[in-house]
């Protein structure tokens, strides 16, 4: 498994600069794409060649208005969410992601990715839990058919 630490960012639309440049809209992408470097750098992979499987719980920061005020601050509002159902959405954290993965060099490209489980989540921080994404991948077989 490989846990990444930091905010994930969603994959959004392009902006084309005045020059002809294309870059991202989103400035939070290019650090999530970092801290995915730097947690498969950290672990010892192995390129996969074939099919993978790629499953992956994003933590998410809960918002501040989820929380009670006052001497109650670390409690939840009766009205807060058990899971995240708002944006970022889980489509464009998955497609930064599959990038980040793809740039750390897990997989040679994102188009190998044949089966995904994927998760958004908030993260407890009165549990110890951080912001990020628990990633894990196994090369495909057929008998997982």
């Amino acid at each position: 498994m490989l846990r990444v630490d930091g905010e994930p960012a969603p994959q959004g639309s392009k902006n084309v600069g005045r020059y002809g440049g294309i870059y991202e809209k989103s400035k939070k992408v290019g650090p999530w794409r970092d801290a995915i470097k730097a947690a498969a750098a950290m672990a010892t992979w192995e390129p996969v060649t074939g099919p993978v499987v790629v499953g992956i719980v994003f933590w998410l920061r809960r918002p501040a208005s989820h929380y009670r005020a006052g001497r109650n601050c670390h409690l939840l509002r009766a009205s807060a969410p058990a899971v995240p159902v708002t944006r970022p959405d889980i489509d464009k954290l998955l497609r930064s992601t599959l990038d980040g993965l793809t740039g750390a060099g897990i997989y040679a490209d994102d188009g190998q990715v044949s089966d995904l489980d994927v998760h958004r989540r908030y993260a407890d921080p009165h549990a110890g839990q951080k912001p990020g994404a628990d990633i894990t991948i196994w090369e495909w077989k057929e008998a997982d058919l």
